[in-house]
């Protein structure tokens, strides 16, 4: 079976750990087991991971401060496995830059399928920002961006952005007829570790319509599809 990815588990509670393998290797990822936080951040340098499954109760280093220093070097998606129920350790392991929060006893089974699913959401967004992050100028339509001046215009009028504004235009414009929730937006421009919400987004986009589109009630640039995200639409 080929292998979907390299998963590397951080956990002192070796059953748990052994669980968490067997499910994972089944569904074709090879992994990597550390007790403590020193052997799991040899390991982080050792190999070109996918994702980092965390507990937080380990011995030596605390999971806390390994999610910080993993997420300082690493993007990787980071999933804190944890006996740890209450909101304000679910909240602190989110702001250090944990990717998701599981509590224990868990579904073996759900947590593979949450790991496919960050593993997968975070390479979507690294082809999209390569895709984007290639282009000198975006042109269309009536749209033109200088990527490198950082300059938009709109109808051969430029268009005065903010530095979030514009950073989020040429993501989408450089993706187009791509679909972005929310949340894959808010991580891409203001980062995955930090603070706000995902209505900064609608916010933001709000604000870039009233700025390019004739009509925001019918937006001819920047779509919003609904229960999913936002996109911004490609030549006809």
């Amino acid at each position: 079976m080929d292998s979907e990815g390299k998963i590397l588990i951080i956990e002192d509670d070796k059953s748990i750990a052994m669980l968490e393998r067997d499910y994972l290797e089944a569904n074709g990822f090879e992994v990597f087991i550390a007790p403590d936080g020193t052997q799991g951040l040899h390991l982080l340098e050792e190999h070109k991971l996918s994702l980092v499954i965390l507990d937080l109760m380990l011995p030596g280093i605390d999971g806390f401060e390994l999610c910080r220093r993993i997420r300082k070097e690493h993007e990787i998606p980071i999933i804190i496995v944890s006996a740890k129920r209450e909101d304000i350790d679910q909240i602190r392991g989110l702001g250090l830059g944990a990717d998701d929060y599981v509590t224990k006893p868990f579904s073996p089974q759900q947590l593979v399928a949450r790991v496919k699913a960050h593993i997968a959401r975070y390479e979507r967004l690294n082809a999209a920002n390569n895709r984007s992050g290639m282009l000198s100028e975006i042109i269309i339509r009536d749209i033109k961006i200088d990527c490198a001046a950082r300059k938009v215009w709109c109808r051969n009028t430029e268009i005065p952005l903010t530095n979030k504004e514009f950073e989020l235009l040429v993501f989408l414009a450089g993706n187009p007829n791509v679909v972005f929730s929310k949340s894959d937006l808010f991580d891409k421009i203001w980062g995955a570790n930090s603070f706000g919400e995902t209505s900064t987004v609608t916010v933001h986009i709000n604000r870039i319509r009233d700025k390019i589109e004739l009509d925001t009630t019918k937006p001819e640039y920047i779509e919003t599809v609904w229960g999913v995200g936002y996109r911004f639409r490609g030549q006809n």
